[in-house]
């Protein structure tokens, strides 16, 4: 296929033969590369020209050295603490800084007058404080806006002197700069001729430069759009448009080059589906189909996404060049240092520092890192899993300086370089060393890759500490990680590869004078092509109107563009969208999509979805062999409890993990008090109140004796259960304060009773009771065991009691048929059930003596006592318990028994769970 770079070059080889005093301006460095190739295969002998990007060029021009962002905001600190009697701190100032330099680029660049716009800016502000009533208020806020506004031009104007001064500079700088030695330096390089290749949208001063240089008489610029474009009045043509309507030197000479390419036959898909992920897999089936990959260009909208699409590339494409680089902060290295830096940013925002603790979960995180891993498991490969557990055992939410060493100091060689990092942080200097001095311990045991990451942020460190030692901007933790972000999320990691073989994998601005036989786009959605109009900038949008600065409308333009020039000479064009929308909502095709089905007519649009390959869920089946029939003979000698039977009617994987297999869940450390923790410290508390009254009737005096212990007994067992943990403050603070008022409305409603002239006489509390049953079929004795809250005896009435924390209903305690008890929605009435029948086979219970059970729960106290209930009606009532209901609901739990042990019945997985 003919390229707009060849057609550009076979139109130059008509009048120019010679390239040795020549110079080419590009607006990229890919096109660059592009340009030398066609060279070669269109010229046998002599010199190349110079070949230059246009930033390039303008540093030449200007005389001036481009520095990096964070070098500019060091020298602009140091200007704005000049001017500024009592400056902000630099993390303050950074937090804007960022937006006023960009604002600073821009007026440069559009070559505005600085002192015009910022006075304009400065009698704007100055006429929202003008009143005809006088009624103005000026708060503080809004008087510190007034005055930084007013600032912006005395920070602008000391700034640009100063870098000029140095010889250094932003982007715009370098520009206006140019713009000045223009004529200097074509005088002094009148021998040469320029070329101009492949730009669009330039800026005021480009347009400055260019216009000189047309004038000068030595200089061709060459367009690349396209007639359907720019004839049209489309908005891909508009700034080409308007230099041909504008600039003196196209009153006489025609504009180079328009082409016809557009109109061209082309196979245009547009393809609509669901998610990224969907998108960069469709883009590799499309690979897939294609016979060869060295004039195809992947072009990813959204540029976050390339690690999928590296993973989405099929293994037919052979060779693949990416010019977009692999951010650094997606490196295994960046979450390595991330991992240092939360450490003692955790510890500062907790208030530990003086201490020297820190978060349990930000140690684990970080000798969890791979770097770290790597280094650790050559010593020992269990030592983090070894950690975890003796900070799990000892409930550590912090852990201090002296108890990591004692971690760590097993680790041998190795151990001086990780304590290093948990020492008391003297300085930001310190903690910078700290971690080169880490990097150039651990370097040694990397991979080649992963050397090289380490290099890359060694680097940036030490820069960072460079511009810190002469400078002492850094006066946190927290500031120096917001620059280390900024570096890592700027700077990107170059790769290798033939850059003119294979598969090209490119961003859309990375496209500009390239041409494609194979085009795939993906993320063609409205806020990635183009992107979203949001700009941040102290000049509001008028003002930049008024003074010719660009705002989102040009920037929708220059987009349009790069994406419609990008198909002029493309054959076969695929471009992919997501269709879902996410909670902004986003998912709405790209207008440049709804532009091209209008201008062609043969665009095919369809909507492509994932295969989905039904798998049926196989349910989970267990049988039950010898081994497990030895395990449940041995649960029987040592005895079930009614929780592990609730357990087997919930799901019987559940009771073959928990029971057979002794599967338990995995402990964590308990930052905030979990609910069976608060369960428990409610029961210990409880029974310890209660235990000094078994076998006595209660009165108030002891109730209100009660009352006064309550407190420091619900802390006493807080600080048994919940160990190492803080009560005092935050979350734990309030469920603390929960318990004591559980227990505390409990007493109360013990009182009322009382006082109601009940007799209520404490029988037992945390009752262990066991029993064994014979089941017919089973030839060994099987035990029922379990601990019951509390027995107790009302007017008369024995009472089985069970306490819950959580909240429980009278429905849950509703058996209008003992023949369907054997159900998991019964559970909680199956458990107080076998504790009276525990009581009764552990006590002479007289057949005659009237019998309840139920729970106490602790979010429903005001039901009191909810009673298992055996009533067939709708809202009746039948509390009492016998004999005989007691033998028939045994016989149901035999049943229940003999399933469990019948070696041909399995443990087999429901195929619904109520939960």
């Amino acid at each position: 296929m003919q390229t707009f770079i060849s057609e550009t070059l076979d139109d130059i080889l008509k009048t120019q033969d010679s390239f040795e005093d020549c110079v080419f301006v590009l607006p990229s460095q890919r096109a660059g590369v592009f340009l030398k190739n066609t060279f070669k295969k269109k010229i046998t002998s002599g010199f190349l020209p110079e070949i230059y990007t246009i930033e390039q060029f303008i540093s030449q021009i200007s005389g001036i050295r481009n520095i990096d962002t964070i070098q500019l905001l060091f020298h602009f600190y140091k200007i704005y603490s000049e001017v500024e009697e009592a400056p902000d701190s630099f993390e303050n100032f950074a937090s804007w800084a960022f937006v006023a330099l960009q604002d600073y680029n821009e007026v440069d660049q559009y070559l505005v007058d600085p002192n015009d716009i910022f006075n304009y800016l400065r009698d704007i502000q100055r006429m929202k404080k003008w009143s005809v009533r006088g009624e103005f208020k000026e708060t503080d806020l809004i008087k510190d806006h007034f005055f930084f506004m007013e600032r912006l031009g005395t920070y602008y104007i000391r700034l640009y002197q100063f870098l000029v001064a140095e010889k250094v500079g932003y982007q715009g700088l370098l520009y206006r700069e140019s713009s000045k030695k223009i004529a200097g330096f074509l005088s002094k390089h009148s021998q040469k001729k320029f070329f101009f290749i492949g730009f669009n949208a330039l800026n005021k001063a480009e347009e400055h430069l260019f216009q000189e240089f047309l004038n000068d008489g030595n200089t061709l610029v060459y367009w690349d759009i396209d007639a359907v474009l720019f004839e049209n009045k489309h908005a891909a043509g508009n700034f080409i448009r308007k230099y041909k309507k504008e600039w003196t030197y196209y009153e006489k000479q025609p504009l180079k080059l328009i082409g016809n390419s557009f109109s061209e036959d082309k196979n245009i898909e547009v393809i609509g589906m669901a998610k990224n992920i969907s998108q960069l897999k469709y883009a590799g089936e499309i690979l897939e189909k294609l016979d060869q990959h060295h004039n195809t260009a992947l072009v990813l909208g959204d540029e976050s996404l390339l690690s999928v699409a590296l993973n989405s590339i099929p293994k037919k494409v052979d060779s693949i060049n990416i010019t977009m680089g692999y951010p650094l902060q997606d490196v295994p290295a960046s979450h390595f240092i991330t991992s240092i830096f939360q450490l003692f940013i955790t510890q500062e925002k907790l208030q530990k520092t003086a201490s020297n603790e820190f978060y349990f979960k930000d140690v684990i995180r970080f000798f969890k890192n791979p770097i770290t891993s790597q280094l650790i498991n050559t010593y020992d490969d269990q030592f983090v899993f070894k950690m975890q557990d003796e900070i799990t055992k000892e409930n550590r939410s912090f852990i201090d300086f002296e108890t990591i060493k004692s971690y760590i100091y097993t680790l041998e060689e190795i151990a001086p370089v990780l304590i290093s990092v948990f020492k008391p942080l003297l300085s930001i200097e310190d903690f910078i060393d700290r971690i080169l001095f880490f990097i150039e311990e651990v370097k040694e045991n990397m991979s080649v890759l992963e050397k090289e990451y380490l290099f890359r942020f060694h680097n940036s460190f030490t820069q960072l500490k460079n511009l810190n030692s002469s400078h002492q901007y850094f006066k946190s933790i927290k500031t120096l990680f917001q620059f280390y972000k900024r570096i890592v999320t700027n700077e990107k990691l170059s790769f290798q590869g033939e850059p003119l073989s294979g598969l090209q994998l490119m961003g859309m601005l990375e496209t500009r004078v390239l041409d494609f036989e194979n085009i795939i786009i993906t993320s063609v959605n409205e806020n990635i092509i183009p992107s979203s109009s949001t700009q941040s900038s102290f000049i509001p949008f008028d003002v930049k109107i008024q003074f010719g600065l660009p705002t989102y409308r040009e920037k929708d333009a220059i987009y349009s563009y790069h994406f419609f020039r990008l198909l002029q000479r493309a054959k076969n064009v695929y471009l992919l969208y997501n269709t879902e929308n996410d909670s902004f909502g986003n998912g709405e095709k790209s207008r440049f999509i709804a532009q091209l089905e209008l201008m062609r007519g043969s665009v095919i649009s369809k909507f492509m979805s994932p295969k989905v390959i039904t798998d049926g869920k196989t349910l989970q089946e267990i049988k039950k062999n010898d081994q497990v029939q030895i395990k449940l003979k041995e649960l029987a000698k040592k005895g079930i409890s009614p929780s592990a039977l609730t357990n087997y009617l919930y799901n019987p994987i559940v009771f073959y993990r928990q029971k057979i297999l002794g599967i338990r869940e995995l402990e964590t450390v308990e930052e905030t008090v979990a609910s069976n923790t608060m369960g428990t410290v409610v029961h210990d508390t409880l029974d310890e109140l209660y235990s000094f009254y078994v076998n006595k009737t209660l009165t108030l005096e002891a109730l209100n004796g009660m009352q006064k212990k309550s407190k420091t007994l619900v802390q006493k067992y807080f600080e048994k259960h919940f160990r190492n943990g803080d009560i005092s403050r935050g979350r734990n603070r309030l469920v603390f304060e929960v318990a004591n008022r559980y227990v505390e409305r409990f007493l109360i409603l013990e009182k009322k009773l009382v006082g109601e002239g009940k007799q209520l006489k404490i029988l037992a509390s945390e009752l262990n009771l066991e029993t064994t049953i014979s089941i017919p079929g089973i030839d060994f004795p099987i035990k029922i065991k379990g601990i019951v809250d509390r027995v107790d005896e009302l007017d008369g009435t024995l009472r089985i009691i069970d306490y819950k924390t959580g909240l429980v209903n009278s429905s849950h305690l509703k058996i209008p048929n003992l023949e369907e008890v054997i159900d998991f929605k019964h559970g909680k009435a199956i458990q107080v059930l076998l504790y009276t029948y525990l009581y009764n086979r552990n006590h002479s219970v007289n057949e005659n003596t009237s019998m309840e059970a139920g729970i106490i729960s602790f979010k429903n106290l005001k039901e009191g006592l909810l009673n298992v209930n055996f009533s067939k009606k709708r809202g009746g009532t039948d509390f009492q318990i016998t004999q005989e209901k007691l033998e028939e609901f045994m016989e149901h739990v035999k049943g229940l028994l003999q399933e469990i042990y019948n070696s041909e019945e399995a443990f087999k997985e429901p195929a619904e769970l109520p939960f």
